[in-house]
């Protein structure tokens, strides 16, 4: 049987994938793996995949793969655990790779153990997917030393031992976070100045934000059960935004008076609540140049007993600038023909001068991808 050694150059395969499960299969490919791979000449992988379930991949094998990668200058490394008796930290040597681009890390059993030499000089995308973490501060400071990063996703696990979610990363254009309910209720710092791109999916119930201004973002996805005022007050220049939120008091506001989004253009507006007309009326408002509105309102009954919703049909107070000037695109979904919907299109239609194209979908269609 030939071995990798013995093929020319022009054969060698510089694009990596291992899919390890249950079986004699995969005792077969490991073999293969630690025979060949130390033997392979290519002076650059560009891509190596490694994927391992039901406990078919050991961690010393893993640790050596992944050093010889590095020996060869790998470009995109991706790993995910799930099967593993104990978390495994990855070598040392993966956290000084200068020519690494591209690192995912997926699974618990991937434990995020970062070294005090860390220096990533080349890496611009990283995927942290429901990882361990050594301890608080690992994640800070594997990004205080990724100097030229771009695209950041976290995804955190319920449960897991990372407290406060600190981001300062001047360099990054896209983060995306997503939190799910059981995580710890301690807030999260962001200090990207050069973002363009932000989402945040937040199922906690309490939580704080420190997030400084972004002056470059142009687009925003926003999912969080309550309390979105903060965050919102701190994305203010976004053309696009994308939000979906509960309200669970009568009290609760998105965000208080006197903020204004001059550069949003494009409105997706998700309302899981019966209570949807007041932040409507307040988002049209305060978005003078908005051209395209997308509304959902689902069917979540109005939590808030005393709620009374906006006098469409009788609005004495000035008609929304953007009706009058800029809206061009309107859609409503999860329509079921209420008094107050009925109002809310006919003032819509009435003062929309601008308005080119509509469309009104009826509650069993209203899930497309708002």
């Amino acid at each position: 049987m030939a071995k990798i050694s013995d093929l020319s150059d022009e054969l060698l395969l510089s694009k990596l994938e291992f899919y390890f499960s249950d079986g004699s299969e995969s005792a077969c490919l490991r073999d293969f793996i630690a025979k060949n791979l130390p033997l392979h000449k290519a002076p650059i992988i560009e891509s190596l995949r490694f994927c391992s379930f039901f406990g078919s991949l050991q961690p010393k094998d893993l640790k050596s793969w992944v050093r010889i990668a590095v020996s060869r200058c790998v470009r995109e490394l991706s790993i995910s655990l799930h099967d593993t008796k104990a978390a495994v930290s990855l070598p040392s040597s993966l956290y000084t790779c200068k020519s690494l681009v591209t690192l995912k890390l997926y699974g618990k059993k991937v434990l995020l153990d970062v070294p005090r030499t860390v220096f990533l000089p080349s890496l611009k995308t990283l995927q942290l997917e429901r990882l361990r973490y050594s301890d608080e501060d690992s994640l800070r400071l594997l990004l205080s030393y990724c100097p030229v990063l771009e695209d950041l996703s976290i995804v955190r696990e319920d449960y897991d031992n990372l407290r406060a979610l600190v981001v300062i990363v001047p360099s990054l254009q896209r983060l995306s976070l997503e939190i799910p309910g059981n995580c710890s209720s301690d807030g999260y710092v962001i200090v990207t100045p050069s973002l363009k791109y932000f989402k945040v999916v937040d199922y906690r119930e309490s939580m704080s934000y420190l997030i400084e201004q972004m002056p470059e973002l142009e687009e925003a996805d926003i999912v969080v059960l309550q309390y979105p005022e903060k965050l919102l007050e701190s994305v203010t220049f976004f053309k696009r935004l994308s939000i979906r939120v509960i309200f669970n008091t009568y009290t609760e506001t998105v965000y208080r008076d006197g903020i204004v989004f001059n550069r949003l253009e494009n409105l997706k507006l998700c309302i899981c609540n019966g209570d949807w007309s007041k932040l409507l009326i307040q988002f049209l408002k305060d978005s003078p140049n908005l051209r395209v509105l997308n509304l959902l309102v689902d069917d979540y009954p109005s939590s808030l007993g005393d709620y009374e919703p906006v006098r469409w049909k009788n609005n004495k107070s000035s008609v929304p600038k953007c009706l009058l000037e800029s809206l061009e695109t309107f859609e409503f979904a999860g329509y079921i023909g209420t008094p107050e919907e009925r109002d809310f299109l006919s003032y819509i239609f009435k003062h929309a001068r601008c308005l080119k194209s509509s469309s009104i979908l009826s509650r069993p269609e209203r899930y497309h991808g708002i």
